[in-house]
């Protein structure tokens, strides 16, 4: 980890202990053993949400008589898993195991949902796993999950459509601009790629790439400043892509998006590793058309943020948080838990260990992509992902005000720019109204 990474998560426990936010934090974990007093298996409970977890479950079950896991599907955590997860844990029945993603994960531990799981999540396993991903899960010195996958971002392209328009896969964002002005004068129906006015998560990736830091906790108070330099040049590239009508402006998964892919109405998707998956499952008659490429970045060298990935945390309610680390453990550092995963047929995961990142390509059927190693450029990709951000407490209000403002710019209602501002000042807002110290910045 960078020496700055580690000061930031210091100040995060800092920040928070103001108002003892984080030592009132973790459940009393009395039963971690494996087995029961009984002798029987000790049953733990686990939800979550991403595909081919019910058959990691059943793996798991099929192998180990220890722990047994009962999983309950609860929907993607925007779309109300978060609101389940929290209603639960304020109702004193939260599930022992949650899956929750890294922008989540400061709020839920700020708010007391969650325990430190440090005495079970060793050095031991943390060396197996991306540095930046243990980073996102470590605040103030403690270790609050158990990182899964990693999402650096990547450029998925048609190859074909490329090749016919003559069109070379950009390597940086101005490189990426021309490109996009190609493909519109080839065929003046198809766009290089979209901006999503429902996903903030999708630009924020982007701020992050090119060197953003939104939060930045000082001691005992939080830096806030969305709108940086680099932030501020992200906002105006994009706003000058849709106001030349380079690209196109849909709304991620919807109809009109998988529509224009599959017509070659949209030629480009900047996604992240697990997107591999999504494109193959949406588009199955394209097979083979498909390609992927490193992101590009302002100055050619690779860099990347990162876009979503999972984790798994023990919530306060829990007793057994031994065995549900246990489990959690499994599912993202063995050849089992992996496999089962990919070869459900619905995933792409791309592992946080990296020892397993081979068995993950063996296992993902790449034939879509025309037999590449994605992998590899996944691989080259995670450890070009900034070390330098971190998530703050607030990230739903900050993704909640920018998604609506975000909503606005398509029709003209608003630029990027104004978006992204009014998203600090929400965040700024937030932090106060719940008595934290914060420092203006933007």
């Amino acid at each position: 980890m960078s020496r700055s990474s580690s000061r930031t998560s210091l100040a995060v426990v800092g920040a928070a202990t103001a108002l003892a936010v984080l030592t009132a934090c973790g459940g009393s974990g009395d039963d971690t053993s494996a087995a029961g007093s009984d002798g029987k298996p000790v049953s733990i409970t686990f939800w979550g949400w991403a595909k081919g977890s019910k058959e990691v479950v059943d793996a798991f079950n099929a192998s180990h008589t220890n722990i047994k896991v009962v999983y309950e599907e609860i929907p993607s955590g925007n779309a109300g898993g978060y609101a389940k997860i929290s209603n639960a844990v304020k109702a004193g029945n939260a599930p022992d195991l949650v899956s929750i993603e890294y922008p989540q994960l400061p709020e839920y531990v700020s708010q007391g949902a969650l325990q430190d799981i440090g005495q079970y999540f060793t050095e031991d396993i943390r060396k197996k796993l991306l540095p930046q991903a243990v980073e996102l899960t470590t605040l103030g010195g403690k270790n609050w999950a158990v990182p899964f996958d990693a999402s650096p971002q990547s450029f998925y392209y048609r190859k074909d459509l490329f090749e016919k328009y003559g069109v070379e896969v950009p390597k940086t964002w101005d490189d990426f601009r021309k490109a996009a002005e190609k493909v519109k004068k080839a065929d003046g129906k198809a766009r290089i790629g979209t901006f999503f006015p429902d996903d903030p998560t999708t630009f924020q990736a982007m701020a992050w790439q090119a060197g953003a830091q939104w939060y930045k906790p000082e001691g005992d108070t939080w830096k806030v400043n969305t709108t940086d330099a680099a932030t501020e040049k992200v906002a105006g590239y994009w706003q000058g892509l849709l106001d030349d009508d380079l690209i196109r402006a849909n709304a991620s998964f919807s109809p009109e998006w998988t529509n224009s892919l599959k017509n070659g109405g949209t030629v480009g998707y900047l996604g992240a590793a697990w997107g591999a998956g999504v494109l193959k499952g949406t588009l199955p008659e394209q097979s083979g058309k498909w390609a992927v490429a490193p992101m590009p970045s302002w100055d050619g060298k690779p860099a990347s943020g990162m876009l979503g990935g999972s984790t798994f945390a023990v919530t306060k309610n829990s007793k057994k948080a031994g065995a549900a680390v246990e489990f959690a453990t499994w599912m993202s550092t063995t050849e089992e838990g992996i496999k089962a995963r990919i070869e459900s047929g619905t995933s792409s995961a791309f592992p946080a260990a990296a020892s397993l990142r081979p068995v993950a390509k063996k296992a993902f059927d790449a034939d879509f992509y025309g037999g590449q190693d994605i992998y590899r450029v996944f691989g080259d990709a995670a450890t070009s992902i900034g070390p330098d951000w971190s998530w703050g407490p607030t990230t739903g209000t900050t993704n909640t005000t920018m998604k609506d403002q975000f909503g606005k710019v398509a029709s003209g209602g608003t630029t990027i720019e104004e978006a992204v501002k009014a998203g600090h000042d929400a965040t700024v807002a937030e932090l106060k109204k719940r008595g934290l110290k914060v420092e203006d910045a933007g």
